[in-house]
This record gives structure tokens, sequence and C-alpha cells, in this order.
């Protein structure tokens, strides 16, 4: 994968579009002066968006600062500024599962009676209701307008399964037994990947492998069933995995370290978020080009088929002056309109977020992978990672029991019922 800076240094500023989602540049100078900074995940988008930017500033006279940081810099830095009203960033990169803990606080701005007024302008039809529910949805709020939607998959090599005379697995089942099929450490193969590493890498990896397993961290009410037979059986399931297919040291994998085994050819599944997608094909970052497939990722045997779906939304800061936070809503509309947003993609965002992008030729064209992100968003699932105010407690309590179970510090019952307790606390 590129390093930002030279992602930004090969992007074709001047392809961006010149028009906003509402009208030539000529009519939207409204915001001269107007700077406005942005806290970015430093996801595939961030680099694009960054690169994009200056044409906001052509069509509206406002200054966008794209300020790119690591996942858990970018939660500790908006937090803080959102906690001290120090007002340092006007919009923010929200992730999915910080939208109960944003609507709680009031760090953000509801921007539900923006999105009703301006619903014609913003095409809200054609955007996915899963993503916008999911991301920055809560409670009846829009605590933050969806941005990059991303759909969880399955990639897999195309050729390892040809030669072994299997099928891509249909169920949870047959991944597993075909991941340890697949494995040959004297060749250096392994048959999964997966985070292992402590903390919210393997919480969130896990807790997908866990919804298509069976499993649920809530229960039917709403509280926290963490040691439950179906959630055990899933981390048993897990430890299996790293234990007969991954490869050595994947319990220190996290979110790159998995990408990159998949893409250097160690592995043959690997399930991940369809933004990272595009790379698989690249000769410059893959050595598995044309040997690699995407699909839908499959479900335990009687399991309904539901998709995991995650990504990030864009939130203005509750604190700014009035004039700021239209200009940050301008910049919001702009960046997802379909024009715009399009453009994004062709330039390798890998951030999908309507109806009419994945149906489009030229994108289709350049990245066929597409239909299985629809059918994904279609049917989605935002929720198997509870998008609840108490979810940064519970990822912790779950990051370390999985990690100790993978690297043998504790047996999966033992793990679970051990944060049981600690996650109910956090209900009462």
């Amino acid at each position: 994968m590129k390093s930002i800076t030279a992602q930004l240094m090969t992007l074709s500023i001047g392809a961006f579009v010149l028009v906003g989602p509402a009208g030539p540049a000529s009519a939207q100078m409204k915001y001269d002066g107007v700077t406005l900074n942005l806290a970015s995940q430093n996801d595939q988008f961030a680099a694009v968006l960054a690169a994009a930017a200056p044409e906001f500033q052509k069509l509206t006279g406002a200054k966008v600062n794209v300020d790119i940081l690591s996942y858990p810099e970018l939660l500790t830095k908006i937090t803080a500024d959102y906690v001290g009203h120090t007002k340092g960033y006007d919009i923010a990169t929200v992730d999915i599962v910080w939208s109960g803990q944003f609507a709680e606080a009031g760090y953000t701005v509801d921007l539900t009676p923006w999105i009703k007024r301006d619903a014609a302008e913003i095409k809200l039809d054609d955007i996915y209701p899963s993503l916008l529910s999911a991301l920055g949805g809560y409670g009846g709020k829009q605590v933050a307008f969806p941005f990059a939607g991303y759909a969880n998959v399955l990639a897999y090599r195309k050729d390892l399964y040809e030669a072994a005379g299997l099928k891509p697995p249909a169920t949870m089942e047959e991944l597993v037994a075909d991941a340890i099929k697949l494995t040959d450490a004297k060749k250096k193969i392994y048959g999964f990947v997966a985070n292992g590493q402590k903390g919210p890498a393997v919480a969130q990896d896990w807790m997908q492998y866990n919804r298509q397993f069976g499993g649920s961290i809530l229960d039917a009410s709403g509280k926290p069933a963490l040691n439950s037979p179906a959630n055990i059986a899933s981390v048993v399931a897990y430890k299996k995995l790293f234990d007969e297919a991954a490869p050595p040291g994947a319990a220190d994998y996290d979110w790159g370290g998995r990408e990159e085994s998949f893409k250097q050819g160690l592995v043959a599944n690997m399930q991940t978020w369809s933004i990272g997608a595009a790379d698989y094909d690249n000769p410059a970052a893959s050595k598995v080009v044309g040997k690699n497939a995407i699909m839908l990722t499959p479900s335990s045997k009687g399991q309904p088929i539901k998709f995991g779906i995650g990504g990030w939304s864009l939130g203005i800061n509750a604190d700014i002056d009035p004039k700021k936070q239209e200009a940050a809503w301008a910049f919001i509309k702009w960046a997802t309109s379909p024009e715009v947003h399009k453009e994004l993609n062709l330039h390798g965002a890998g951030s999908y977020l309507r109806k009419s992008e994945l149906t489009d030729k030229e994108l289709l064209a350049k990245y066929p992978f597409l239909p299985v992100i629809a059918t994904s968003f279609e049917n989605g699932d935002g929720d198997f990672r509870p998008r609840i105010p108490q979810y940064p407690e519970l990822q912790d309590l779950i990051g370390g029991a999985i990690n100790a179970v993978l690297v043998g510090q504790a047996d999966p019952k033992t793990a679970m019922d051990g944060i049981q307790a600690k996650a109910e606390a956090l209900f009462k």
C-alpha cells in the first residue's frame, strides 16, 4: 500500500469535479475566510479527501485542512477536543461504533433537521438505508452523516481453492474446514488470517466472526451476554483457526498485518473490510494479482443471512459557531454528493455510500467486485458491534479476553466468564 504522502503526490487534483450538489461555483461563494479543520481516520479515503479539499475551496471559499490520524490517535484527539471544548476540529470522521457515545454526550451536531430540509438536494433516496441508520444514526438522532460505507467480505485465493479441488465456502463450518485443509506451513501457505492483537483489533475481528457463528454480544433485552454458549463456542472456533491455520505471530496482527499477509500471498482466506479490496489486484501493492476474489461472508448452518457493515461518517463539532457549522454541513453535502463521491472512489477512496455508485458502469469496470458490496449493504447488520454508549468499555474487555485465549493465557469459557460481570457492571 502506498504511503499517504505518496498517494497525495500521485493524485490528479484537476480531475475532481468543480460543481457541488447545489450548483456552479459562482453561486456558492459564501464562506470566504472560513477555515475548517477535519480530523480523519487514516484509511484509504483520507489521502483522496485531502487531495480533493482544495476543490471545495474553489467552489465555496472555505479552506479545509485534513489532519490524517491513526485510529487510537483520532479517538483520543477528538474526544479531548469535545470534552475540553477547545474547538480544535470542526469536522471529524466518526466510526460506526462511536454513535451511541457521541449521541449521549452531545459531542456533535444532530444533523436530522438539516437532512430533512435538504433531502432532495442530497438525494437521500440514493443512499442505502442501512448506512444512513448505522453510520451516525442513533436513538432518533443523526449525529454524523454517512461518508465511507464498508462491507465485511471474504477475500480468498482462487488459485489455492482450485488447486485443492475445493469450492469457496458456503458456511462457516466449511470455512473452518477449508482453512485447515489449505494450510501448508512448509510452503508458508496458511488457510486463515485475522486480527489477534490485544485491544480493538482482535475485539472487532472476533465480533464479526461471532455474528456469523450465531453469537451475539447483547441478549434480547440489550444486556451483556458475553459468556453465552454461542459466544463461547465461537471463541473456541476462533482459537482453532489461529492454532491450526494462521501464520505464526498472527496473535499480534492488527488490520495492517492482516492485510499484508494476504497481499503478500501467505494466506488463503481473510475476512476484511471492503475498503482494501482494490489493492489486491494492484501490482504495486500485491503479489496475488489475478489470483484473488471477493465474496459475501458465510454464516453457520441455520443462521439468518445478514452481512456485517461498518465504516465512517462525518460529524460536526457541536461547540463551533453557527457559520462554521453551516460551512461544515456544506462540505459534507459536497463530499457525499453523487458527483464528488464517485470521483473520490475513482481515485481509490474505496468508500461507498450510494446505490448509483455501486451500479455505475465506470466504477464497475474498475472495481468488478462492487455487486458484493451492494448485496451486503442491502442486507446489512451494523449492530453486531453494539453501537451503544458502553461500547468502548465492552470492546476493551473483549479485546483483552480474546487475545488471552489466543496466546494461551486462558481457555475460552474462563476468559468469557471473567469479563461477564465487568460487562454487566457497565449497564447498572
